[in-house]
């Protein structure tokens, strides 16, 4: 149901934070999924009232670039119109939150095909709404930073599994019962990984007072310099946390040698590209790529008009910078395709967009030391096959929360350093310095090389 709006009582809008572009308002989907109804009326506010341009981010929300002066309110209230926003109880929102505040801390990452893919753990759409709820409903989580994340994890096939959390849950199954594993400041453990092991586990229906009492945790301890969890795990040690976390709960987390051993099966991150069956279903998904993570109003509208119709009126927008069509018949497979295609998204995993990831740049950031934009446009015309590269304007890496295998790291105009990754902290082991694009196309072709030799 949409949010309505007591002007008296919500005295803020959507959060917009100033860009070098103009300003930068940020929607957050809830499991990223987007209706028809919601893509048109992000179409109509990004042509009305800002450049047009219109992101995907890696955290599966879309975000409207280059807001005009003036424009906030109207481009608040399209929005807020069409349930794009904060949703559920308004009355202990407006007894002391804003509504940028309550938008803010809706951070929760689920995987595309979240109640979707029959090979799935579990169907975690209700936990989904239950933690969306306790984030944006509890006044005390306000203070929480709006870089503040959770993953919530069904043991889907298709799943981001390399961005850091704050706080992750993943399903796991011991003896025929269904648990979730968690652990804090990273990644679940997956086959072959050297993330840290989980900390304990709950059962589904301990989920939503994990979670509030995690956070809780996390305010109690942190001084206020500490907006993630890594900045409180600084100081304090994870057992302390667990020993705070059980206070505050009247149930036991479950720990033990099956706890520490338990790995996540890799998830398959091809399943983003293409069409795919869901088997004895008889559905199949279908999905894209945004060239650059970047679109417009016309190919926002274009999707949406293809979600109807497809059959199921929705769209799932990804955490790798696309968006998926779910529930998909087969006789409309190849008509899907071919819609995305002239859209101008990447299908395949071999098109060299589909593997290239590079932030704002100069043209839209202060901080941005290159137009990484148009340089990885450049370089995708010679990307070597089989070779996925990040761009990244400045340190800060804002369009890929994971370390990539290939990071160009921006050290002036047109002129990138080379980093490949490894066990070193950051972007990974530096390979070259000072690079021309067509320079790092030659060392990325080398680099691809000598792999495939090894």
């Amino acid at each position: 149901m949409p949010l309505t709006l007591r002007p008296a009582a919500c005295p803020g809008l959507l959060r917009i934070v100033p860009a070098l572009d103009g300003g930068i308002c940020r929607i957050k989907l809830p499991g990223g999924e987007l209706r028809p109804r919601e893509a048109l009326a992000i179409a109509d506010a990004a042509a009305q009232h800002a450049s047009g341009v219109i992101e995907a981010t890696n955290r599966a929300n879309l975000q409207i670039r280059g807001v005009r002066p003036g424009h906030a309110a109207a481009l608040s209230a399209c929005l807020l119109q069409a349930g794009l926003g904060p949703q559920g109880d308004a009355q202990a929102r407006d007894a002391c939150m804003t509504l940028s505040a309550c938008d803010d801390i809706r951070n929760l990452m689920t995987s595309p095909l979240a109640g979707r893919d029959p090979q799935a753990l579990i169907d975690t759409t209700p936990l989904t709404a239950q933690i969306l709820a306790l984030l944006q409903d509890n006044p005390r989580f306000a203070a929480l930073s709006p870089k503040f994340a959770l993953l919530l994890d069904g043991g889907e096939r298709l799943a981001m599994l390399e961005h850091p959390h704050d706080i992750w849950l993943a399903a796991m199954r011991h003896e025929s019962e269904l648990f979730f594993a968690f652990g804090l400041a990273g990644c679940p453990p997956v086959a072959g990984s050297n993330a840290a092991p989980a900390l304990a586990v709950v059962t589904p229906a301990q989920v939503p007072e994990l979670v509030t009492a995690l956070l809780d945790t996390f305010l109690d301890l942190a001084s206020p310099d500490d907006t993630r969890m890594r900045d409180l795990l600084v100081k304090q040690s994870c057992e302390d946390i667990v020993r705070h976390v059980q206070q505050r709960v009247d149930f036991t987390l479950l720990r033990g040698p099956a706890v520490s051993a338990w790995r996540r099966t890799p998830s398959d991150a091809s399943l983003r590209l293409g069409a795919h069956s869901h088997g004895a279903t008889g559905m199949w998904h279908v999905g894209g790529q945004f060239p650059l993570g970047r679109l417009d109003p016309v190919m926002l509208r274009g999707l949406a008009a293809l979600a109807i119709e497809a059959g199921h009126a929705t769209l799932r927008v990804t955490p790798w910078q696309g968006v998926l069509l779910p529930e998909i018949s087969a006789s409309a497979v190849a008509h899907v395709l071919n819609r995305l295609t002239s859209l101008g998204l990447a299908i395949h995993p071999g098109d060299p967009l589909a593997r290239v990831i590079a932030c704002a740049g100069s043209t839209g950031c202060a901080k941005g030391h290159a137009d990484t934009k148009g340089d990885a446009h450049q370089l995708a015309r010679r990307l070597p096959p089989g070779v996925d590269v990040h761009l990244s304007g400045c340190e800060r890496s804002c369009a890929a929360a994971h370390c990539a295998p290939y990071t160009l790291l921006a050290a002036a105009p047109a002129r990138y350093d080379l980093y490949r990754r490894d066990d070193t902290p950051g972007f990974g082991r530096l390979v070259a310095h000072h690079l021309t694009i067509e320079q790092a196309a030659d060392s990325l072709e080398q680099l691809a090389r000598s792999s495939i030799d090894a």
